[in-house]
């Protein structure tokens, strides 16, 4: 091929390139033309841009490069961003925008960011053109709205498809501010208030919209580029990075929970053990937070769309005051629910290693159990560095315990690590080597290297039999040294599978702002990822916090498991045969058992809500539906009461709905029920085989 050939080649392509998006433009910006301003990127954006994807592309540990295979991922990405419930965009959007999905890789690294912004203010024009229209509605909503009709809507939205035209957008934005009524009179608002507390809601969320500027959408679509790479990879510019420690937890004069945004809502991840939240027993991991209150009569206001760090911001207040929340429960996700939290400092002494004896009678003798509950692994790094030997750290805390059940001679212990979201990745290691004589304990992989944490003390602090008790919250430090147990078979995993954050991420400045970045991965001894899957049980319990909702296989894009090279190291005598004689007398005992009896019927009643296809817009069937549900959840408890000796309280439907008499706590102490249990018969099993630990 000739020279002048090849430069005929490539203006054919560039005029096509040019053609197309002109035609593009041209599509989007008629598109928009309600909108008074079109937003353009400002210039240091484009300097800002090619920084980020330069460090991405250096130093993620997945060493990806951009590339058509990513710049399909980002956009399909930018789109469930920024329309997850496929009710702005239409099948005609979508084929435009797909004309570009090779191009994002490209337009990025020269910085340019046209095309996500020409995105943006189509979306822009149709969020003001939705919420206008339903302002129109609730003009009129009692006359106009039927509520008697045998329609519905499809409840799941992953199982959604865009609609062909904006007529057909009419008709969803009309069905889902019907659904919003029904849900406002199931949760007993008065209809004289509905319409002033919808005018309010949507009238909040347009200035909201209204209000979007050049940074706030940099700031999204970067977002979108490192939610590519992983979902723990994240973009703040610099006010959001003064308020890092705010994204990250609401410990400080809050409420004590772990917040993320998914897509428009702020979804709890965890909670802060001992924290205001989880000894409320209102919120649970999976909530999503819709609005938010002051005292405990203050207007709340809606959150739906709001940036992560202004709800945290409402939710942050001073030591015992009150903050109210409207929330959309994990377990009941088609009901709104307000509850009440007053704020707190989570004390120190509470997220403290803590120990108890219960003693218990098995097989005609009577054992004694020592339990260890660890809220999280923690360290005085400040004194630590001073060189101060009395620093305060979970391996010296339980080390102090131990020697104290020795001394009361426990048959066995139980560490339990329900709801620990980790910490300090040395206080793993060095609590692991309480329970071993020595060897690996983690291996580190970055991109370059492995690096392999050892117990390098022969000593062990405690030799019994061992249980480790964890469930869906149970993460990070947590999971390797529960990994390390499971691998050196030194003693049982008893609970269900653990949350599975596998990975490191490490802070880099970027200019004014940071960048968070997932730079290594977690390994355990045998070569299994603890990432993804997480630590699973050798005996499982019912799983109380629904997996689909909760974990790091819930986040989309999550580094998936896979394996790397087993290190070196003894194993203890095998546990095989002894797990399954523990889960066949497990198994045994569960069908009798009260307590677990009570927890299999609620999960597979939430589980049968939560998995409905679509929800009813007939205002009668959503009341039955309801009122069914709230008999079944109340003849449930009542039935546990009962079997545990306890008469059901004489009180109205209603109270018992609002009083909850089975709290998260007495959840947690039916597992632990079980698990004194499960040790007892391990001890025997023990002790016919002789084991030697």
């Amino acid at each position: 091929m000739t020279k002048k050939q090849n430069k005929g080649i490539h203006i054919s392509i560039f005029l096509k390139y040019l053609f197309s998006a002109l035609i593009f433009l041209s599509y989007c910006l008629s598109a928009t033309a309600d909108i008074s301003t079109t937003i353009n990127p400002k210039p240091e954006h484009s300097s800002q841009c090619i920084q980020i994807i330069k460090a991405l592309e250096r130093y993620h540990y997945l060493e990806k490069n951009l590339d058509d295979s990513m710049s399909t991922i980002i956009l399909d990405t930018y789109l469930k961003q920024l329309d997850p419930g496929k009710q702005l965009f239409t099948t005609e959007d979508v084929d435009q925008f797909k004309r570009y999905q090779f191009q994002f890789d490209n337009d990025l690294k020269k910085g340019r960011l046209n095309t996500a912004f020409t995105i943006f203010n189509l979306y822009m024009g149709r969020s003001k053109e939705r919420l206008e229209y339903i302002l129109t509605l609730i003009k009129t909503w009692k006359k106009d709205l039927d509520f008697t009709q045998n329609e519905s809507m499809i409840f799941d939205i992953d199982s959604r498809q865009w609609k062909d035209n904006k007529s057909a957008l009419y008709s969803l934005w009309k069905k889902e501010l019907k659904n919003h009524i029904i849900s406002l009179i199931l949760n007993d608002q008065q209809t004289d208030l509905i319409t002033d507390t919808l005018e309010k809601t949507y009238s909040n969320r347009l200035n909201r919209l209204l209000q979007t500027n050049s940074n706030d959408i940099f700031q999204i679509f970067m977002n979108t580029v490192t939610a590519s790479f992983d979902p723990h990879t994240q973009f703040f510019p610099p006010r959001a990075s003064e308020d890092f420690d705010i994204h990250m937890s609401l410990s400080l004069e809050g409420i004590g929970a772990v917040l993320q945004t998914e897509y428009e809502y702020t979804k709890v991840i965890r909670l802060i053990p001992k924290g205001p939240a989880d000894k409320s027993n209102l919120l649970m991991p999976g909530d999503k937070i819709i609005g938010v209150g002051q005292g405990k009569k203050g207007e709340i206001k809606d959150t739906i769309g709001q940036r992560i760090d202004n709800v945290v911001k409402l939710i942050r207040g001073p030591k015992n005051s009150f903050v109210r929340l409207k929330i959309i429960p994990a377990k009941k996700t088609d009901s709104i629910k307000t509850i009440q939290i007053k704020r707190d400092q989570v004390k120190l002494e509470e997220q403290s290693a803590k120990k108890n004896i219960i003693t218990i009678d098995h097989n005609n003798q009577t054992l004694k159990l020592g339990i260890i509950e660890i809220p999280n692994f923690y360290i005085d790094f400040n004194a630590y560095n001073r060189g101060n030997k009395d620093y305060k750290s979970t391996t010296r805390d339980v080390q102090k315990l131990l020697f104290e059940l020795k001394n009361e001679n426990i048959d066995g212990l139980i560490i339990d690590l329900r709801d620990n979201g980790g910490g300090s990745l040395k206080e793993a290691n060095e609590l692991t080597g309480l329970f071993l004589k020595s060897g690996p304990v983690v291996q580190i992989k970055t991109k370059h290297r492995t690096t392999v944490l050892y117990d390098e003390n022969p000593s062990i602090e405690y030799s019994g039999p061992l249980i480790v008790l964890i469930n869906r919250m149970t993460a990070s430090a947590s999971e390797i040294f529960a990994g390390a147990i499971k691998d050196y078979q030194r003693g049982v995993i008893v609970g269900t599978r653990s949350f599975g954050k596998g990975t490191v991420q490490e802070m880099r400045p970027l200019g004014k702002g940071k960048l968070k970045l997932t730079s290594a991965k977690f390994y355990r001894v045998s070569g299994d990822s603890t990432q993804n899957l997480g630590i699973l049980p050798d005996l499982e319990y019912p799983h109380v916090y629904r997996i689909k909702d909760t974990g790091e296989s819930s986040l989309e894009g999550a580094l998936p498991w896979d394996t790397t090279t087993r290190t070196y190291y003894n194993k203890y005598r095998s546990l095989s045969l002894v797990n399954k004689k523990l889960n066949m007398l497990y198994q045994q005992r569960s069908l009798k058992d009260p307590g677990l009896n009570y927890l299999k019927k609620m999960i597979e009643m939430a589980s049968k809500l939560n998995d409905q296809p679509s929800l009813s817009l007939n205002l009668d069937v959503r009341k039955s539906e309801k009122k069914q549900y709230e008999k079944l959840e109340i003849d449930i408890e009542n039935e546990y009461l009962r079997s545990i000796g306890k008469p059901a309280p004489e009180k109205s439907d209603q109270e018992k709905i609002d009083q909850k008499n089975i709290k998260t706590d007495d959840l947690k102490k039916i597992l632990m029920d079980q698990t004194l249990l499960v040790m007892a018969d391990f001890i025997d099993l023990s002790n016919a085989l002789d084991f030697s630990w």
